[in-house]
């Protein structure tokens, strides 16, 4: 079948072809991966709780005796009805074990592979993507639009209401992953106990952190080069009593994070799929991609080592480490600020 993309998976999963026996459900989104396959296998059976109709399997045996999702595949129901078949995420090569279901298809069951973020030429991929009797689903973290549909439907399943504002300012808390946002909004709702509105004060009190949210802040400012809004996020944590090696040893972490995603890139990869794995919130993929953008590799390095060394010896000293933090943030601002221009620094 022809590749779908990303905004078609809810469209061609409601609408699949009854000649489609076997779908792939892949994703850097391991909680949109799960929930599509769920949804679909309780379509596919008429009692999802009879583990005779719904089967669950282990992409890991799978890979090791790639005979059994054969054998599975071909087992007639003993009572009959529909049957689907779900295998579990693998890090091992699971075509050996696909191929011989592409080629003759269950006329039983419905199988439904559960993947991690595979890239194009993944062979598994590549095969269910060429099948005629086969569907390859891909699962991003979930953009603002989709959130925001996220958050209206179990705020009204709960019987409350949510205003556009506080809507917005939750979206732009929650990540990339579907699961961990529903539990969010699920732990947020909670918290609202029988008030029928959500508030922002309901939003800021039990999800995320605001501390780091400001170094978020902080981080984006250092690799987009906005000195300004450096100078504030620096301020604020540092009037929270945060520890300048803590707010250094955050950017390291997102620098090699880049570092990876940016490697990534160079062997041929997109930003939007590197940032995907990354699973940030959605207000700082755009601000992530455009850091992927201007900072090379070799930068990105140079930034590793300078912020390795401020760590280091703000964890010595702690009076010097803050004009250290304060100084290698700055180099580096400097550095994203040259970088987004495209200038030599």
């Amino acid at each position: 079948m022809v590749a779908i993309k990303a905004h078609e998976a809810d469209r061609a999963l409601a609408r699949l072809d009854p000649a489609c026996r076997l779908v792939l459900i892949y994703g850097p989104d391991a909680g949109l991966v799960s929930e599509r396959a769920a949804a679909l296998a309780r379509a596919n059976v008429d009692d999802a709780g009879d583990a005779f109709q719904l089967v669950r399997m282990s992409g890991d045996d799978i890979a090791s005796d790639p005979l059994k999702l054969v054998d599975e595949a071909n087992t007639i129901g003993l009572f009959g009805g529909r049957r689907a078949i779900r295998v579990s995420p693998t890090s091992k090569p699971l075509l050996a074990a696909v191929e011989p279901l592409l080629a003759t298809p269950s006329k039983d069951a419905i199988i439904i592979v559960e993947a991690g973020d595979l890239q194009k030429s993944n062979p598994l991929r590549t095969a269910c993507e060429r099948a005629r009797t086969a569907l390859a689903v891909p699962c991003y973290g979930d953009a603002a639009r989709d959130l925001g549909t996220i958050i209206d439907e179990m705020v009204r399943n709960a019987g409350k209401s949510i205003d556009r504002v506080t809507r917005d300012h939750l979206a732009g808390l929650l990540g990339g992953d579907r699961q961990t946002s529903r539990r969010e909004i699920e732990k947020l709702l909670l918290y609202a106990g029988t008030e029928t509105t959500l508030a922002v004060e309901h939003v800021d009190a039990v999800v995320g952190d605001t501390a780091q949210r400001e170094q978020a802040m902080l981080i984006d400012a250092v690799f987009s080069g906005r000195l300004p809004a450096l100078d504030l996020a620096q301020a604020k944590l540092a009037g929270e009593g945060l520890d300048p090696g803590v707010m250094l040893g955050a950017v390291l972490r997102h620098t090699l994070a880049l570092l990876k995603a940016r490697q990534g890139m160079d062997a041929g990869r997109s930003a939007r799929d590197m940032v995907a794995a990354m699973r940030l919130p959605y207000p700082r993929i755009a601000a992530t991609e455009a850091a992927l953008s201007s900072w090379t590799s070799a930068k990105l390095m140079e930034a590793v080592n300078l912020l390795g060394n401020a760590t280091l010896a703000a964890r010595r000293d702690g009076d010097l480490g803050k004009a250290g933090a304060t100084r290698v943030l700055w180099t580096l601002a400097r550095l994203g600020r040259a970088a987004t221009r495209g200038d030599q620094p």
